[in-house]
């Protein structure tokens, strides 16, 4: 086996694979979000609540979710997953290869970086800490699934100001205002 080198994450003739599935201890659980069954009406859902869609921009119908899930689960982009905090699904969560997203035309992405986005699903669950307390796990579980990212990425609405003080609190740095598809966000970084 070639021994893992931080360097390789800045040889452009390097690709990545698919975004890695982290493992978190407890009260943590990961698991990757199906896209039928429950999984798929519960996605639908926090994705439709007024506090996500108004930032996420995706209270999509549900046969568009099904496309949506099937679309990165038969991908190598993008892992659709579900985060549950003692036993119970919380958040929704998406890991990305960030030089394969529009966020790579607003940074130099190097091809193992990757990007994450975030939502916390019930209302009832905002405020609480839980983002801030994962975040630390989520990222250091993401840097040893894949020896070869040396940056992790969010891109928060620059609207959400209780989602960016969760991030920060999470050890994630605001890095620069950037536009995406249908938004200004905040590039916010953590590194290895």
């Amino acid at each position: 086996m070639k021994p893992v080198s931080h360097l390789d994450s800045y040889r452009p003739q390097i690709m990545a694979g698919a975004p890695p599935v982290p493992e978190l201890s407890t009260p943590w659980d990961v698991r990757v979000a199906r896209s039928d069954g429950y999984d798929l009406h519960l996605v639908h859902r926090w994705n439709s609540a007024p506090h996500v869609a108004a930032f996420w921009r995706q209270a999509w119908t549900l046969p568009r979710w099904e496309q949506e899930l099937q679309a990165h689960l038969g991908g190598d982009d993008v892992r659709p997953l579900l985060i549950s905090w003692h036993g119970r699904p919380v958040i929704y969560a998406e890991v990305y290869r960030a030089a394969r997203h529009a966020v790579a035309g607003c940074y130099r992405a190097r091809p193992h970086d990757l990007g994450l986005n975030l939502a916390v699903g019930e209302l009832a669950m905002t405020d609480r800490g839980l983002v801030r307390a994962l975040l630390p796990r989520l990222t250091d579980a993401l840097f040893e699934a894949d020896p070869h990212c040396t940056r992790i990425v969010l891109e928060p609405d620059v609207r959400n100001t209780r989602a960016i003080r969760s991030f920060e609190a999470g050890g994630f740095v605001a890095a620069d205002e950037i536009m995406l598809p249908g938004r200004v966000a905040l590039l916010m970084v953590c590194k290895r």
